[in-house]
Parts: structure tokens; sequence; C-alpha cells
């Protein structure tokens, strides 16, 4: 029995059979076996055959398709009890590493630059180097960030370390490449991606942030439990907006320029004569 799809997706690639074989480094008669008698190649030359020619895995060879129930189980690298017990080093260290991209949703996220100062550096020299560096933080100046502060029962000291964050968080502004913007969600899951790795902290009804499990996850083909919080960021982020359209982006400049203001020299008055 032929492989149709298979035969199907070579003709509609750029690829003939032994420029295929060529390609993964295996014998053309391979190629062919698979087209003609269906068989089924090993999951590593299935994975890169699939990815030539631009199609899934599980369309080409349904036999290899993975489980996804398992997939999404396998996604999950460790879960911490509370977002304080995370090592310090494992944030650091996923930024270091990241090469494709850095995307940041939370509330606050006040955290990040109080435990480890070098990391707003550090966002500025992924953006320099052409990652996607995207900041999503709460509108402190909205009625959600308000009410979120009564959920937590922090009242006004919610929207007050929204405040301070975005103080740390300022020299990112308008830095080349990074897209930073304010939301005004319930915020279910803060959001941390770093590539195909994501911290995700699962907050709770009446539970300060801190103390809300953290799940660790790495994408793995086949499961969906990273795509499905990469897809509620997109949401969000679509809602958003950028912080220079903000009222807090729009006071804070006022203050600079009073500060600036202030701090300038006045001239001496002239003597009357």
């Amino acid at each position: 029995m032929a492989n149709e799809r298979l035969r199907a997706a070579l003709l509609a690639s750029p690829f003939t059979e032994e420029a295929l074989a060529a390609h993964l480094g295996i014998d053309p008669k391979s190629v062919q076996r698979w087209i003609t008698r269906d068989v089924i190649p090993r999951r590593a030359t299935a994975h890169g055959a699939a990815q030539a020619l631009d199609a899934p895995l599980a369309y080409l060879w349904p036999e290899l398709a993975v489980d996804p129930p398992a997939a999404s189980e396998a996604e999950i690298v460790r879960l911490y009890p509370h977002r304080s017990a995370t090592p310090r080093q494992l944030w650091l260290d996923l930024l270091s590493r990241a090469s494709s991209h850095v995307w940041l949703f939370a509330n606050a996220s006040l955290f990040l630059p109080e435990d480890n100062p070098e990391s707003i550096s550090m966002l500025m020299d992924k953006a320099a180097a052409g990652l996607s560096v995207r900041i999503m933080m709460g509108d402190p100046d909205t009625p959600e960030m308000a009410l979120r502060g009564v959920e937590e029962r922090l009242y006004d000291a919610i929207p007050g370390r929204i405040r301070m964050a975005l103080a740390y968080y300022s020299p990112l502004i308008d830095v080349p490449g990074i897209e930073f913007r304010l939301h005004r969600t319930s915020l279910y899951n803060s959001i941390f991606r770093y590539d195909d790795e994501m911290l995700v902290n699962q907050h709770i009804y009446g539970t300060y942030g801190y103390i809300a499990p953290i799940l660790h996850l790495r994408r793995i083909d086949g499961g969906d439990f990273f795509d499905t919080y990469q897809r509620s960021f997109e949401r969000v982020w679509e809602s958003a907006y950028p912080i220079q359209e903000s009222n807090f982006h729009r006071q804070r400049q006022i203050r600079l320029a009073d500060c600036a203001a202030s701090a300038t020299p006045q001239p001496p008055e002239l003597e009357s004569r």
C-alpha cells in the first residue's frame, strides 16, 4: 500500500526523492520504500522529513502520532508549591539561554527586578540581539487592578506595587525591539515564556502571588500544555495597549518634566538700576 500523503507532500515541495534522501543523510531507496510500500521510518528521521516537507508528522505517518494527553503530561518539568520556592538562578538561566522569545505577562512581577537586578539590562541585550521581547503588565489606574487588590487583601498595595514595578521596568520603554504594553484583565495566571520553556504562576483567589504555585513547562511535539498558555498570552496581548498610551505614562512624563524644571538653575535677577 502506497503512502499517498507523503507522495503528494513531496510533489508539492522543492525536493525530489533523491534530494530529500540527501537532506536527511539516508539512502534514496529508503524514501522510495516510504512512498511505495508505506514503510514507517524511525521517529527522528520522520521528524526531519516532516520539517523538510513542511507537513505535520501525524499527517504523513499517523502511526507515529504522539498520544496528546501523554505528550502534554511530559511537558511538565516541575511543579513548585509556591513561587517563592523557585530557585532565583532558574529565572536568570532561562533568560540568559533564551534565543528567540522572552515574553512576560503579569500584574507587577516586582520580584523579577528586585531579586535579579541584572534582568533589566539582560532584556535590553536580548532585544538588541533580535529576540522577540514582549512585556505586559497591569495598568495601575484601572478598576481591575483595584479589584485585584481587594481580592488579594492588599487593597491599594496592588496598584502601588505595579507603579513601583513600572519604575524598575521604565528603562525598557521605547527601547528598539521591546514591545511594552499594559493590560486590564483579571489575570488568572502570570506567564513567563523563554523560547520553548515557560514558568506559569497559577494564581489563587485570596492568596498572595508569591504563595501561589509555579508550573515549569517545556514544549514538546504533540503536547498542548505549553501552547494553551501561549494562546492565552496572545489573546491578552491583542487587547493590551502600548504603555505610551496610558494615563500612567502621561502622568509620569509630567512629573519627570516638573522635576527637570525644578532642578534647572534659574538665572539671577537683573539688579535694579
